[in-house]
This record gives C-alpha cells, sequence and structure tokens, in this order.
C-alpha cells in the first residue's frame, strides 16, 4: 500500500511530469493508494481555496482514496517518532508525524517529494 503524502497529490493535480508518470505506474500495477487523513486535509486546503473545477477534481481525486484515520494510540506514536528525531538533533514537523505514524501502523510506504520523511526512522519512504 501507499501512503500518498499531501506534496504527491498536489503535484499530481498541478500536473507535474514526474507525478503524473509515477501514478500511471502505480495504476498499472493495481498498487492499493491511500491518503492520512492530516495530508487529506494539507492537500484540500489549496483545492478549497481555489474552488471550481480545481476542487471538483482534487475531491473526485480523493474519493478514490482509503483515508486512514488517526487514532490515539497513532497520535501517541507520532509523538514517540518526533521524540526519537529531537534525540538525533532533527526536526520534523508534526504533521508530518502523524503521517509518518499512520503508515508505518498500516505498513504502507510514504509517496512524497517532502524530505523530511526520510529523517524519520523505521519509515518506508519513495520519491518521483
Amino acid at each position: 500500500m501507499y501512503c500518498l503524502d499531501s506534496t504527491f497529490c498536489i503535484d499530481l493535480a498541478n500536473g507535474v511530469p514526474g507525478a503524473i508518470d509515477k501514478a500511471h505506474e502505480l495504476d498499472r500495477r493495481k498498487e492499493r493508494l491511500a491518503i492520512a487523513a492530516p495530508g487529506l486535509t494539507e492537500f484540500l486546503v489549496g483545492a478549497f481555496a481555489q474552488g471550481g473545477k480545481r476542487l471538483a477534481r482534487a475531491l473526485e481525486f480523493v474519493s478514490q482514496l482509503e483515508v486512514l484515520d488517526v487514532t490515539e494510540p497513532l497520535a501517541v506514536d507520532a509523538a514517540r517518532l518526533g521524540g526519537e528525531c529531537a534525540r538525533r538533533g532533527t526536526s520534523v514537523g508534526n504533521l508530518d508525524l502523524i503521517v509518518a505514524a499512520v503508515a508505518k501502523h498500516h505498513r504502507a510506504t510514504i509517496l512524497t517529494k517532502d524530505s523530511d520523511f526520510s529523517k524519520i526512522p523505521g519509515i518506508a519512504v519513495e520519491t518521483y
């Protein structure tokens, strides 16, 4: 399973060639695609701001994804991951930590261009 980060969704919506190529590859391989609830919010904020056809396309796209919810144990795991990063001297945003914990729980690979995910121990990350 792939957990799509908001960077991938935004790049796909903006027609970035690497994101489009990766989306076609995942479709050909019939990969299971999901998005963590915080990533869904990050992606849709821009779509709602633009409105119109952009919003309609974004909502259609996310309707095809499995949305992975955040539970209390996952929130605690995100904090643990953040603590590990802090002990290593690295800083990672809280939303990225939550997305990472959700993806880890579901044994999903995070598809992103955000280099912060590579700083989080024990997380499978793929770029495009």
